[in-house]
């Protein structure tokens, strides 16, 4: 069988046959739009149903069907390239490569990830978790390609207008105006990232899709070009390339222009005959190209379209008759809720502080702190970079500003932390929302390299709280604190303890028990799981909990008491075991003369943890209490062997 061949396997599945035989994507090629368009109604179906039975990113998927279908029908993908920006919207793409069979496994425990990966897929170039990337990376892969002699492949990169105001974005579009090497960048236009866009960038993206002046020139332009005779393919290659040039120039797509990169559009980005006539003419036209895809957040499923914000990533739902009904939340509140209604309180009893977040309002559940605070609140798009240096600026002004954001997308800001923060030593609040493993969204977005990332600057004081009741009070300690200061907390339900909290002091510990036999000393949220650990050790072993609060400064003396007489110590921590807490543990037991053969270190591995659900991930890496309570048993045979 020729491998070049479109291939196809027998139908399997009734409910979507179309979807079901499909063994990859080149079969699509022979298509019509009316069978397109017949797949986007399966794929749009499987998503539904896949949202029946958990979590997962919607709006954006059910936005870019038809995007995806024309794309892979005018591509082959196992030869060109294709890099989706920001992959949370992979699933049709998964769908019409082969997983279909796979895809209820999607974002579950050793099934498939929600984000492209390589390793699933020769379709999957790059795991794209973050935004802002794509261009990037194709000038790279044409510029790697034509070095290497396959310069026949095209590239394409499909990026958001979400994304789009990132600053790599320029730099990228700089580099490809400049180089002139075929590239096409398809610019997804939905009005959104996650929440709703801001910015300079989004209001030149709504001129030119809401031109009235164009729209009526498009129509005109559409009309005559029907009319004119042409006389071969390089003809109607001209006439189009004409309209495109005459409609730039009467339009602000004359940014693009002015970069050495040919700008079309907007059309629409739902009508798949125009995006597969408009993908071939970008791919005949020599040079870097821009194609402006206007799309619906949401598309074909009406209560998403309606609240995108909501249904980007809902909680498992069930339609009923086009009405979704939701599974009623359970549980304690998440470390956001209470991070979010800490950041509300500080900001009613002191004008100065405010909070700053990029593009991600919703998922750091700041919407309250928007709505009562619009002038000290600043959504500052997907430029996280631009964030830490206008907190920065801030500062410096006086003002006591909170950086709220994820841990893994603060990493994209790093030379900023160190130049115009701690270098400065300028009292700037970093709030590390989804510090550790964050479930199904696999390694993209587990926050676990904070604590080692951050704690080698100079000035800075990391803390993590262990309970609920301690994040506010580290809040108001950080904002006391005439320094740079950072709070992480997971992904997670926060623990609820009866007892009133010690003071929060810089650099010291809370002892929670005490234990003649060894310590178990907790950074941050698995405190939950020392307690438990210890409390199933009673009446086998007398164990200590000691919630540890600081990585920086760590409290030495609780070092040295946790192993005084000889007892073992047990680190936990939700993030690396490489330069985490157990690392300063270590330090510091080591710069007092303390026997570190009795330390054990539970942490997260030295690779890419897979994505799951928490609570099984953290039983793989020996950090349930179960875990926990096994590695005391050893520690206490060993300890008694020496």
């Amino acid at each position: 069988m020729n491998a070049n061949e479109p291939q196809t396997t027998p139908d399997t599945d009734a409910r979507h046959p179309l979807l079901g035989g499909l063994q990859d994507a080149r079969a699509l090629s022979s298509m019509s739009s009316e069978q397109l368009a017949e797949i986007g109604v399966e794929i749009r179906d499987v998503l539904c149903n896949l949202l029946a039975t958990r979590t997962a990113h919607f709006a954006s998927n059910l936005g870019v069907v038809e995007l995806c279908l024309a794309l892979h029908s005018e591509f082959n993908f196992l030869d060109d390239r294709l890099i989706w920006d920001t992959g949370h919207q992979i699933y049709p793409h998964k769908l019409v490569t082969g997983r279909y069979g796979q895809f209820e496994t999607i974002r579950t425990h050793g099934g498939l990830m929600g984000y492209p990966n390589p390793a699933e897929s020769d379709y999957d170039l790059f795991m794209t978790g973050h935004a802002g990337s794509s261009i990037s990376t194709a000038v790279g892969l044409r510029s790697g390609d034509i070095l290497t002699g396959h310069d026949s492949r095209r590239t394409v990169a499909v990026i958001g207008d979400g994304a789009f105001p990132s600053g790599i974005v320029f730099e990228a579009l700089n580099n490809a105006g400049a180089s002139q090497e075929d590239l096409t960048i398809v610019l997804n236009d939905n009005k959104m990232s996650i929440c709703h866009r801001t910015g300079a960038v989004a209001s030149y993206l709504d001129r030119l899709r809401n031109n009235p002046f164009y729209t009526g020139l498009k129509h005109e332009v559409g009309r005559l070009l029907d009319h004119v005779p042409m006389f071969g393919d390089p003809a109607e290659r001209l006439l189009a390339q004409m309209k495109e040039g005459v409609k730039a120039g009467l339009l602000g797509g004359m940014l693009f222009e002015e970069l050495n990169i040919r700008y079309i559009g907007p059309i629409d980005g739902h009508d798949i005959g125009l995006l597969r006539k408009y993908l071939k003419l970008c791919k005949e036209t020599p040079g870097p190209v821009l194609l402006h895809v206007v799309t619906e957040k949401g598309h074909g499923y009406k209560p998403a379209a309606e609240d995108p914000v909501f249904f980007h990533t809902p909680p498992a739902f069930e339609d009923r008759g086009g009405t979704p009904v939701t599974r009623g939340s359970e549980g304690r509140p998440p470390y956001t809720v209470h991070a979010r209604d800490a950041i509300g309180e500080v900001m009613k009893r002191d004008d100065r502080v405010t909070v700053i977040t990029a593009a991600m309002c919703q998922g750091n559940k700041l919407e309250p702190v928007r709505e009562h605070f619009p002038k000290r609140f600043f959504d500052v798009g997907i430029c996280e970079a631009h964030a830490v240096a206008f907190a920065a600026g801030q500062c410096k002004s006086g003002m006591r500003p909170i950086v709220d954001i994820y841990s893994t997308f603060l990493q994209r800001s790093y030379d900023h932390i160190f130049q115009e923060v701690v270098l400065q030593d300028l009292p700037v609040v970093f709030m590390l929302d989804r510090a550790g493993l964050t479930g199904p969204d696999g390694p993209t977005h587990h926050g676990v390299y904070d604590i080692a990332y951050m704690r080698v600057f100079p000035n800075l004081a990391l803390m993590a709280p262990g309970y609920a009741a301690e994040l506010p009070l580290m809040l108001d300690a950080a904002l006391a604190h005439d320094h740079p200061t950072g709070i992480r907390y997971p992904k997670a339900s926060a623990l609820e303890l009866t007892h009133t909290p010690a003071p929060i002091e810089i650099g010291k510990a809370e002892w929670i028990r005490e234990g003649e036999d060894g310590t178990i000393v907790a950074y941050g949220a698995m405190l939950e799981q020392a307690m438990e650990a210890a409390a199933a050790l009673e009446g086998e072993l007398s164990v200590g909990v000691v919630n540890a609060r600081f990585v920086k400064p760590i409290d030495h003396e609780m070092v040295a008491r946790s192993m005084a007489d000889g007892r073992f110590a047990v680190t936990l921590e939700e993030g690396t075991i490489m330069g985490g807490f157990a690392s300063a543990f270590l330090e510091s037991a080591a710069d007092q003369g303390l026997d570190t053969r009795n330390i054990h270190r539970l942490a997260l591995p030295d690779a890419f943890v897979e994505h799951g659900d928490r609570s099984d991930l953290l039983a793989d890496c020996s950090l349930s209490a179960e875990g926990i309570a096994e590695t005391c048993r050893s520690a206490a045979s060993s300890v008694s062997s020496v």
